[in-house]
């Protein structure tokens, strides 16, 4: 057994079942529930935005949520497979054509928008 293969064995009982998820893309909208530790207590925060990127696959699968807060982006990102998500739910599905949307990040104002999936209604 080569390398790959024992990480690959090793990683597959911490990876999520794919029901666990909805099914999601680059341009949707989404919130991610996540859990924050404060010393001894734990919420869930919720933070919604748009995807703006899927990278490698496993256990390294992450995500690139994006959101404006106070006219400046916030990105984060999120280990895919992390115990710390919670929940993800799909808010909004949205129309893109590339895998990745990092030209989200120069445009301002109405430009920010991504096409809702059912053609030619604009998001809000």
């Amino acid at each position: 057994m080569g390398q790959q293969e024992t990480v690959a064995s090793a990683t597959a009982g911490q990876l999520r079942d794919k029901d666990f998820f909805p099914d999601f893309s680059v341009g949707d909208t989404i919130n991610v529930h996540y859990t924050i530790v404060e010393g001894d207590k734990e919420r869930v925060q919720i933070f919604q935005g748009v995807l703006i990127g899927r990278k490698s696959s496993g256990i390294n699968e992450t995500i690139t949520v994006r959101r404006i807060v106070a006219n400046e982006g916030v990105e984060r990102i999120f280990p895919f497979h992390s115990p710390r998500i919670a929940q993800i739910e799909v808010v909004r599905r949205g129309d893109a054509r590339r895998a990745k949307l990092y030209y989200l990040r120069d445009r301002i104002g109405k430009s920010r928008r991504i096409r809702d999936q059912r053609r030619g209604l604009k998001n809000t």
